[in-house]
């Protein structure tokens, strides 16, 4: 593989999984700028094992409270708030993991449309708009209510719709029941973590069935500069919400969206 492809492609990983741009979206434009070829699934694990590293490294110190606070819960039958969060993470997984079961066939068929695509990005982008313009809420991820996570955790299934961006999604939920930008970005980007673990186990194994040379150099370098974009991403984006909001994301949602639609209609 091309440095320069190895380059580009970590970057757009480690960006468009925290942003809620779509990443799906962005995959289906850099082959038509670059004519590069498919970069192969043993890169995408690479570049997923970055992103994952990322987060669990940003969020290092709520991962530790979390898991002592879910540990209490299980041996002590008590929930501490850092418990409460944990189980609302694993439970936010379940309708997106069941979903993945049980449409995996038609996610990898008929919703594989740049069209298809463009719908999400547009739809859902307006939606996340409206979410952010409407009145604001400042309630924490520590106040979170099992309604809450139920909620957010379906919307999170909405993701295997490509353009629909799985941060973009669970952010608006998030938006929807209450909480502030920055709240609603940070249980985001936590629920990623087993999401993005789950994904990159089963590329892993479908991997292992393969037969094919493997360059780990590409791997290694796409992995680093991955996990270092979606890092700086990660901090960069909670500062810039803060102040801005989710405006400026959502005109880019819209423009992608119709440049997919003059390029593929």
């Amino acid at each position: 593989m091309p440095l320069i492809q190895t380059i580009t492609l970590a970057i757009v990983q480690g960006i468009t999984e925290f942003l809620p741009i779509s990443s799906s979206a962005h995959l289906l434009l850099v082959p038509v700028f670059t004519g590069w070829q498919d970069q192969g699934l043993a890169f995408d694990v690479g570049l997923h094992a970055g992103s994952l590293a990322a987060v669990i490294i940003y969020f290092r110190n709520e991962i530790r409270e979390m898991w002592s606070g879910w540990w209490y819960s299980i041996s002590k039958r008590a929930l501490t708030d850092s418990g409460r969060l944990a189980w609302a993470i694993l439970l936010g997984t379940i309708p997106v993991g069941l979903a993945g079961l049980l449409l995996r066939d038609v996610v990898a068929g008929a919703f594989r449309s740049p069209i298809v695509t463009a719908g999400g990005l547009i739809g859902f982008g307006l939606l996340l708009g409206w979410a952010d313009w409407r009145k604001k809420g400042d309630r924490s991820i520590r106040q979170l209510r099992w309604q809450d996570v139920l909620f957010i955790g379906c919307a999170q299934a909405l993701a295997l719709i490509p353009g629909t961006s799985r941060s973009g999604i669970t952010m608006t939920a998030g938006l929807l029941s209450g909480f502030s930008r920055n709240e609603a970005a940070r249980f985001s980007f936590l629920l990623a973590i087993p999401v993005i673990a789950l994904a990159g186990l089963m590329e892993t194994l479908s991997l292992l069935k393969m037969e094919t040379a493997v360059d780990w150099t590409a791997i290694f370098v796409g992995m680093m500069i991955s996990g270092a974009t979606a890092f700086a991403c990660i901090h960069y984006f909670l500062a810039f919400i803060r102040r801005i909001g989710m405006q400026p994301f959502v005109a880019y949602r819209v423009l992608l969206g119709l440049l997919l639609l003059v390029l593929y209609m």
